[in-house]
């Protein structure tokens, strides 16, 4: 009967090794960094972010009423031609009457690497701020290996010409 109860505990014991070391992060979350690449409103045919409705006539889209879409490059890196891993597509709303933000609804899409075929999406405000400003959003779901993902995602812009805007993005995921 002791060696029965011993086996039990053994096995239990490697039970419960096996599920703590499967787990994406000993603290419990997942932390991704990539970067969005933007061909920014108004810089030509290539533009990635266009009006859907421009209300207000804004330099940053951010006008009252307008609606901005876009379908910009995610890459591993913040070079240009580092390689593309995904695309970040959504749409935003010009929500604020002192124009100073924006909220945008969208999907992140991975469309290679490890998460080829999974999405993450969000929501959340996106201020009209300087270069360097770090701002969140809500991550409320995903697809795939993203299945039930919580979390947020931090932006930060890191690079600016007249015609591109590079972001960095550190997502921070948890699942339910």
């Amino acid at each position: 009967m002791a060696s029965s109860s011993f086996v039990f505990c053994l096995l239990l014991a490697l039970f419960a090794a096996a599920t703590t070391t499967a787990s994406p992060n000993p603290n419990g979350y997942m932390h991704l960094r990539f970067y969005n690449h933007e061909r920014i409103l108004g810089s030509g045919p290539d533009a990635t972010v266009v009006y859907a409705v421009e209300r207000t006539s804004s330099t940053s889209g951010a006008g009252f009423g307008n609606v901005i879409v876009y379908d910009n490059l995610l890459r591993a890196g913040v070079e240009p031609d580092s390689p593309i891993i995904g695309r970040n597509q959504g749409m935003g709303v010009g929500s604020s009457l002192a124009e100073n933000s924006g909220l945008t609804n969208f999907q992140l899409v991975f469309t290679a690497g490890k998460y080829n075929g999974s999405s993450l999406a969000l929501q959340g405000l996106f201020p009209v701020a300087p270069l360097g400003t770090v701002f969140e959003r809500a991550i409320t779901g995903g697809t795939g290996k993203f299945r039930l993902a919580r979390g947020y995602l931090l932006t930060t812009e890191v690079h600016s010409t007249n015609t591109t805007l590079t972001g960095q993005l550190d997502a921070f995921i948890t699942f339910r």
